[in-house]
C-alpha cells in the first residue's frame, strides 16, 4: 500500500468516527450551563433544554412556592418533630409542653428508611414515639406526596400534615383527590395515608455534598446558603442521566449564584 493510499484511509476513518460521534448525540458538551437572560437566569441542561431559575424545582418534582404539597424524590429527607404535652393540657403553645422528639427518614426508590431519632426523657406513656408516627406498612411505597397542612375538622379547625404513599402516580393522584374528605381516608391507621398530629412539624430536607462532606439542607435552598455571597473559587456538579456532570457558572455573578439546589448536588468552594 502506498503512503498516499494509507493517508487517504486514515483520513476517511477519522471522518467516519467524527460523523458517528455527532450522530450519537455528542455534539454538545455534557455540562449544565448557567446563562444570563433578560427576564431571569437560565439553567441549560446537557440536552440544551433551558429552564428559568424559578421553574427548576417545578420541573424536578412539581413543586411551586405556595403550593400545599410536594412530591418526594430519592435523596430527599423527611424531618418529623413531634411535641409532647402533659396529659389533659390543650396541646397548644407552651401550656403543659414537655419537649419534642425528632425522626429523620431518607426517601428511597423502595420507600422510607429511618436514619435517626432524637428521643426525649419523660415522654407520656400514652403517646406514640415519633418514629412510630409512620407505620411500617406506610414506609414501603414507591411514590410519596407530603401535604403541609390539611384541615380535618372545620368546626374545631384542627389541622396537620399528611403523607400519602402509593405504588404509582395514578394511585397518588386518586388519593390526593380524596383528601377533600380527609377524615374518611386518614381516620384509621392506613398504609396509604399518614396523618400527623397537630403539634407535629414535618419539613423536607435534601442530601448534598459540600467540600467532600455529606450535608442536609432545607428543600428550596439556593446555592449561596452553602457557599456564601462571594466565593473565591467554586466547582459544582449535578446529577444527569445517572451521573454527575459539571455546572458551568460565573461565581463572581451574585445573580448566577441564586441557582436552586437539588438533591445529590456536589459543591466544592472556598
Amino acid at each position: 500500500m502506498s503512503f498516499l493510499q494509507h493517508r487517504t484511509r486514515v483520513i476517511g476513518a477519522l471522518f467516519v468516527f467524527h460523523a458517528l460521534v455527532a450522530s450519537c448525540g455528542f455534539r454538545h458538551p455534557a455540562v449544565f450551563q448557567v446563562v444570563p437572560d433578560a427576564q431571569n437566569y437560565l439553567l441549560r441542561s446537557p440536552d440544551r433544554r433551558e429552564t428559568q431559575f424559578p421553574n427548576i424545582l417545578r420541573d424536578y418534582n412539581g413543586f411551586e412556592p405556595g403550593k400545599s404539597w410536594v412530591d418526594l424524590r430519592p435523596l430527599m429527607e423527611l424531618r418529623i418533630e413531634n411535641a409532647y404535652y402533659k396529659q389533659g393540657s390543650s396541646r397548644r403553645g407552651l401550656d403543659g409542653f414537655l419537649g419534642t422528639e425528632v425522626a429523620r427518614y431518607a426517601v428511597r426508590k423502595d420507600g422510607l428508611r429511618l436514619v435517626s431519632v432524637q428521643e426525649m426523657n419523660g415522654r407520656p406513656s400514652g403517646d406514640r414515639p415519633v418514629q412510630e408516627l409512620i407505620s411500617d406498612a406506610a414506609a414501603h411505597a414507591r411514590r410519596y406526596r407530603l401535604f403541609f397542612e390539611i384541615v380535618f375538622n372545620r368546626s374545631t379547625n384542627s389541622h396537620g400534615s399528611v403523607l400519602l404513599g402509593a405504588n404509582s402516580t395514578e394511585q397518588l393522584e386518586r388519593l390526593s383527590a380524596e383528601l377533600k374528605r380527609p377524615e374518611e381516608i386518614c381516620g384509621d391507621v392506613r398504609a396509604d395515608c399518614t396523618a400527623f398530629p397537630e403539634a407535629c412539624s414535618v419539613s423536607i430536607e435534601m442530601k448534598i455534598v459540600v467540600n467532600g462532606k455529606t450535608d442536609s439542607v432545607d428543600w428550596g435552598s439556593l446555592l449561596p446558603s452553602v457557599v456564601g455571597e462571594h466565593p473565591r473559587h467554586l466547582q459544582m456538579r449535578r446529577l444527569y442521566a445517572g451521573r454527575l456532570v459539571p455546572v458551568e457558572i460565573n461565581f463572581s455573578d451574585r445573580n448566577a449564584l441564586r441557582l436552586p439546589l437539588l438533591p445529590g448536588d456536589h459543591i466544592a468552594w472556598d
